[in-house]
C-alpha cells in the first residue's frame, strides 16, 4: 500500500542526526532499554524508558532525540512538542526535537518564532527547510515572501520539482487557482514531474475556474480509468460539473503537513522506515485530512510489525471519506497479522455491507479460508467473482485461491476448473502452474503435463525453494529418484529451514539407497517440530524405513512445501 515517488539523496532532502555522545551513568540503564525496546518496535515502552532517562539528564541530545522520537512514532503529539518547547528554551535542541517544535509553531500559528528557529540555524533538511519558510510565509500572509522561497528551493539542484508543487499549492490555498494553473502547466522538461498530487491539484483548479471539461480530460489521460476511490470522487464532481474544494491543503499549517508528506515519499525506502515514519506522522498531525499521510504511516507500522499502532492509524480514516475502503483493507489485514481473524472477519463483513467490491470479497474469502472455514470461503471468492469485470487485475488469483479452497473441501474437478480459468488470464503463472501440477501428480493424473507444468514454474522462479521442491517430490513420486535428489538438495540449500523440504529429501536419499544421509535429514526435519501428525510419520520413517517400492496414494495425506495459508 505504501507508494514511492520522486527519489533524491538523503543529503539534498536531510539533515540526519549527529547527536552520538552517550548517556550519563545514572541513564544507561533506561536508555539502553529504550533502545532495545525501539530495534523492537516496542515503541510505546521505548517512549517510557527515553522519558525516564530524559528526566534524570535533560540536557542529552542523544535522549531528547530519542524521547520525542518515540513519542510522534506511537501519535504522542503534545508530549513530542512539550518536550520539545522546554528544551528548546532551556537552550537544548536536537534534530527530532526540532521537527515536532516546528510542527507546534505552525498548528499555533506562530509563524514568527517558526521562521526564528529557521533563521537560528535550527534545521531539518534543505528540501523542508526551503519549503517550511515559505509555508511560513504564506501563515504570515507575504505571498512575496512565500514566492521567493519556493522559488529558491526550485532552484536548488534536484529540488525543482518540489519547488514548483509547493508553489502551486501556496497559490491555489492563497486562492489564486490562475497562478497555481500557469505553474502545474508546465511540463516535465519545465521541471514539474507528473505526479497524482501535482494531476489532482491541477484538476481541482480547473474545476474551481469553471474550466470542468479540461479536468475530465487531464484526469482521463493521466490515468486512464483507473481512479482509486479518491480521484473517482473527483472526477464525478467534475463531470458533474461541481466545483470541488482543497483537498491537499487549505491552511499554511496544511501546507507545511504536506511538505512533510513530500519529504516522507522522498526519502521512503532509503532510510529507516522509523525515520520516515516521523514525517508521515507530523504530516497527518499537521493535516489530519491528509488520507494519503495516514494510509502511509499506517503502511509504514504495519511493514515494522506495529499492528495494534497500525490498525489505530487506519481507523482515523472515517466511513465517508473516499479511501475509507482502502483503509478498512489496510485495518483488517492489521487485525489479521496481529492474530484477531474474527475481528479482521467482522470488519470485512461490515465493509462487504457498505462498500462492496471484489477486493474486500475476496479478502474476507482469504481470512476465512486461513481459519480453515473454507464454505463461507468459497461463497465469498464466488461473489467476488461475480463483481470483477471480465479481464479484472488481480481476478486470477481469486480463481487460484478458490481453486485451493475447494481442493480443501474434496471438490477437485471444480477446484482444477478455477485454477485452469487462472492460468487463462495469467498464461505461466508459476504461484497456479505449481500448485496445478503438483496437485495432479498427486492424484495420480494428467503426470506427463503435471511434469510439464511443475518444471515450468521452478524455470520461472529458479530460487523459489518451495517451487523447486515441488519439482523434486514430482520427480520422487514419477520414480525418477536421481534426478529429484538433484532438485531437491538445491531446494534444501533455498529454504534449509522449512521441515517439508528436508522431509522429502530423505525420502529421496532413502530412494537411492543413502540411508544414513536420509535418517539424518529425516533427524533435522523432526528438529523444526512440525505438527503432530507429521512428526509421527517421520518417526515411523526413522524406526522402519521406506518400503524401495512404496508409492502414494491419491487420497493419502501429504505434506506440501508449496502451502498457500499465510
Amino acid at each position: 500500500m505504501r507508494s514511492r515517488i520522486m527519489r533524491l539523496s538523503g543529503a539534498a532532502v536531510l539533515a540526519l542526526s549527529t547527536a552520538t555522545q552517550a548517556p550519563a551513568d545514572g541513564t544507561a540503564g533506561a536508555y539502553l532499554a529504550g533502545r532495545l525496546a525501539s530495534n523492537s518496535a516496542d515503541y510505546v515502552a521505548a517512549a517510557d524508558y527515553f522519558r525516564t532517562a530524559l528526566s534524570r539528564d535533560p540536557g542529552q541530545p542523544v535522549l531528547l532525540e530519542n524521547t520525542v522520537a518515540a513519542y510522534l512514532t506511537i501519535g504522542e503529539y503534545e508530549r513530542a512538542a512539550r518536550v520539545s518547547l522546554s528544551a528548546q528554551a532551556a537552550g537544548y535542541t536536537s534534530h527530532v526535537a526540532g521537527m515536532a517544535a516546528q510542527a507546534e509553531e505552525a498548528l499555533q500559528g506562530d509563524w514568527d518564532a517558526l521562521l526564528a528557529g529557521l533563521d537560528s540555524g535550527r534545521s531539518i533538511g534543505p528540501l523542508l527547510d526551503g519549503l517550511a519558510r515559505g509555508w511560513a510565509s504564506v501563515g504570515q500572509g507575504d505571498r512575496a515572501s512565500a514566492e521567493a522561497a519556493f522559488d529558491n528551493v526550485a532552484a536548488t539542484e534536484g529540488l525543482a520539482g518540489y519547488g514548483l508543487f509547493h508553489k502551486a499549492l501556496a497559490l491555489s490555498v492563497l486562492g489564486d487557482d490562475a497562478g497555481a494553473e500557469a505553474i502545474l502547466s508546465l511540463s516535465p522538461a519545465d521541471g514539474l514531474p507528473r505526479t497524482r498530487s501535482s494531476i489532482l491539484l491541477r484538476a481541482e483548479g480547473l474545476g474551481r475556474m469553471g474550466r470542468f471539461e479540461e479536468a475530465v480530460e487531464l484526469m482521463e489521460v493521466t490515468f486512464g480509468g483507473r481512479y482509486d476511490a479518491e480521484l473517482l470522487a473527483l472526477h464525478r464532481l467534475l463531470s458533474n460539473k461541481t466545483a470541488p474544494a482543497r483537498s491537499i491543503a487549505g491552511t499554511a499549517a496544511e501546507g507545511l503537513g504536506e511538505a512533510y508528506f513530500t519529504v516522507g515519499q522522498a526519502i521512503d525506502g532509503q532510510v529507516e522506515d522509523s525515520y520516515t515514519l516521523l514525517f508521515y506522522r507530523l504530516a497527518t498531525h499537521l493535516s489530519p485530512g491528509h488520507e494519503q499521510a495516514v494510509l502511509q504511516t499506517a503502511a509504514l507500522l504495519d511493514d515494522l510489525g506495529r499492528h495494534g499502532l497500525a490498525g489505530a492509524a487506519y481507523a482515523q480514516i472515517e466511513p465517508e471519506e473516499p479511501l475509507y475502503h482502502a483503509a478498512a483493507l489496510g485495518q483488517a489485514e492489521a487485525l489479521r497479522k496481529s492474530g484477531e481473524r474474527e475481528q479482521a472477519v467482522e470488519l470485512l463483513t461490515r465493509l462487504c455491507d457498505t462498500h462492496e467490491t471484489a477486493v474486500i470479497r475476496a479478502t474476507l474469502g482469504d481470512v476465512l479460508r486461513q481459519m480453515d472455514r473454507y464454505d463461507e470461503a468459497d461463497a465469498q471468492y464466488a461473489r467476488a467473482l461475480e463483481l470483477y469485470d471480465d479481464a479484472g487485475q488481480g481476478k486470477w488469483f481469486v480463481h487460484y485461491t478458490r481453486g485451493v479452497t475447494l481442493n480443501e473441501l474434496g471438490r477437485w474437478p471444480e477446484a482444477e476448473a478455477q485454477f485452469r480459468a487462472a492460468l487463462r488470464l495469467e498464461p505461466g503463472e508459476p504461484q497456479v502452474m505449481n500448485y496445478l501440477g503438483y496437485s495432479l501428480v498427486e492424484r495420480g493424473e494428467k503426470l506427463e503435463e503435471a511434469l510439464e507444468l511443475v518444471r515450468a514454474a521452478s524455470e520461472a522462479r529458479p530460487d523459489d525453494g518451495r517451487i523447486t521442491d515441488s519439482l523434486g517430490w514430482v520427480l520422487y513420486r514419477l520414480g525418477r529418484h536421481k534426478e529429484a535428489v538433484t532438485a531437491l538438495e538445491r531446494a534444501a540449500e533455498l529454504d534449509p529451514m522449512r521441515a517439508v523440504i528436508v522431509d522429502h529429501l530423505g525420502d529421496a536419499y532413502w530412494a537411492v539407497g543413502r540411508r544414513m544421509e536420509a535418517r539424518f535429514q529425516w533427524r533435522r526435519a523432526l528438529s523444526f517440530e512440525p505438527e503432530q501428525a507429521f512428526a509421527e510419520e517421520i518417526r515411523r520413517k526413522l524406526a522402519e524405513g521406506l518400503p524401495m517400492a512404496q508409492t502414494l496414494t491419491p487420497d493419502e495425506t501429504v505434506q506440501v512445501a508449496h502451502g498457500d495459508r499465510q
